[in-house]
């Protein structure tokens, strides 16, 4: 795993939530750690496939509940 990818992915997070990028831990929720609500992950997976040009099922974008498991 790419330092650069968890980076992206962390950069994209915290600007969705108004974060530091440093305060933002990879074993943390989404919603429950880090305050983020259903539109916030909508767009938060809307984010990811726009930055790394990628396309995310909703089956699949349903798991992404953690930051590690975004990365």
């Amino acid at each position: 795993m790419s330092n650069d990818i968890e980076l992206r992915v962390k950069s994209a997070v915290a600007e969705q939530l108004g974060m530091n990028v440093e305060d933002i831990n990879n074993d943390a929720s989404f919603m429950e750690d880090l305050g983020a609500d259903s539109l916030d992950l909508v767009e938060l997976v809307m984010s990811f496939e726009s930055d790394f040009g990628i396309t995310i099922p909703d089956e699949d974008s349903a798991e992404l509940t953690t930051v590690q498991k975004a990365i």
